[in-house]
């Protein structure tokens, strides 16, 4: 990829995400050059790899080089500048490298938006100045732990060596799992000593949060405060439920707008669907992504080909019939073009 190119995709990734957020950091660019994966973040934030650049899909050099284009980017936006520590989530919190070699200033810095208040940059400064949770891994392979040669139901990265609960000192803490946000949040408050439990998802490929670990005493206080004040959380949350039911329904109108805006031959009928389908809240899908909500060109045609493909296609017949996913999607490709040419309002000679 030559230098101007890199320079260009450095510029698409970082717009998402000054949209989206009014700040870009060198991580919102790279996951959005597809050099990394969000799984490969979470494994270099647990501390589990030695630098970010052993996880990606290009040398140290290249890093280096999008670093360098982010940064002219940035400076010609007039966004402002702010160095941010990133420590593992590992017990011994140790500062996290991004190369193997050189200096890591560069990858740390987080761009401002000028529009962003004073207020909202001190609150951003001091949330990310905070030490990481610790993060518990709940293994889904057989493991040894490094120092007693035991296993467990879950392991804590120290010296980038996997240790049980009894050697990490973390065996007197209880396990809270997700599913109430009131409580999870109150027993981390009131416990002095706690940490995250994740665990892989090989669908997804992501590590997903499976819960807290948490002091007894402090998970106990925690419920006597959620019951003190449940009818008011109750309120809380169902006018939080209509708040995003209405924001979704504003997102998914303005994706189906441009749907309709680059592909005008597409039935309205169908851009809603398509929309509907691609930015459902939890799905996981390419509407839920932060270049699909900036209504980013590629995002919203990857939606609109998702469609393509199991509406228009053999598709999910081939995949019933035991054709390996790859090898349907490059027979199918013909008739994605075909398909999208039309919606676009053009007919193949």
């Amino acid at each position: 990829m030559s230098r101007p190119n890199l320079a260009r995709r450095v510029a698409d990734a970082a717009e998402i995400a000054l949209t989206t957020r009014k700040y870009v950091t060198f991580i919102d660019v790279v996951t959005g050059l597809r050099w990394l994966h969000s799984r490969h973040v979470d494994t270099w934030r647990q501390g589990r790899s030695a630098t970010l650049g052993e996880l990606a899909a290009v040398d140290d050099a290249r890093l280096l080089d999008a670093a360098a284009a982010l940064r002219e980017w940035a400076l010609s936006k007039g966004l402002r500048p702010m160095e941010t520590p990133y420590l593992s989530g590992s017990r011994e919190r140790r500062e996290l490298r991004f190369t193997s070699s050189g200096e890591q200033g560069s990858f740390r810095v987080h761009w401002i938006s000028p529009a962003l208040s004073d207020a909202r940059v001190k609150q951003l400064a001091e949330r990310q100045s905070k030490a990481p949770d610790l993060v518990v891994v709940a293994p889904l392979e057989t493991w040894t732990c490094a120092t007693c040669g035991d296993t467990g139901p879950y392991l804590i990265m120290e010296d980038d060596r996997p240790h049980c609960l009894t050697c990490a000192d973390l065996d007197h803490l209880v396990f809270l799992p997700s599913g109430n946000a009131a409580l999870s949040r109150r027993a981390k408050k009131e416990s002095g000593l706690s940490a995250v439990v994740v665990q892989y998802n090989r669908r997804r490929k992501v590590y997903q949060r499976q819960g807290v670990l948490v002091e007894e005493a402090a998970l106990a206080r925690a419920e006597e405060q959620c019951l003190g004040d449940e009818e008011v959380r109750l309120r809380r949350r169902d006018r939080d439920r209509e708040r995003r039911a209405e924001q979704d329904l504003d997102y998914q109108t303005r994706m189906a707008a441009e749907i309709l805006r680059l592909f005008p031959a597409c039935p309205p009928g169908r851009a809603d669907s398509i929309a509907a389908h691609a930015a459902l809240r939890g799905s996981g899908r390419v509407g839920r992504t932060a270049a699909a909500k900036a209504l980013d060109e590629n995002a919203i045609t990857l939606a609109v080909v998702a469609s393509i493909r199991h509406l228009d296609t053999g598709y999910d017949r081939m995949l019933m019939d035991g054709v390996p996913r790859m090898e349907a999607r490059d027979r199918i490709r013909p008739a994605i073009e075909a398909k999208l040419s039309e919606l676009r309002g053009r007919r193949e000679p």
